[in-house]
């Protein structure tokens, strides 16, 4: 299972490194319309969900190594 998420990390990232494409058209292009991506990511971009989330993550993440380098 590790190697098989890390194979598939890795080659979406290679095939966006490769491509003109954006992501989010890449991403629409291999998500199957009302499938189980499609309702993950319904609720993972859901205004006030995943952006949020990361934001806040990135934040807290900031300020701990401001703290630790003191």
């Amino acid at each position: 299972a590790n190697r098989l998420a890390r194979e598939t990390v890795a080659g979406a990232g290679e095939l966006l490194y490769r491509t003109s494409e954006s992501a989010c058209d890449l991403r629409k292009n291999v998500t199957s319309p009302g499938g189980t991506t499609a309702a993950a990511l319904e609720i993972l971009l859901a205004k006030g969900n995943l952006k949020e989330l990361m934001v806040s993550a990135i934040s807290s993440a900031t300020k701990r190594s401001q703290e630790l380098a003191k």
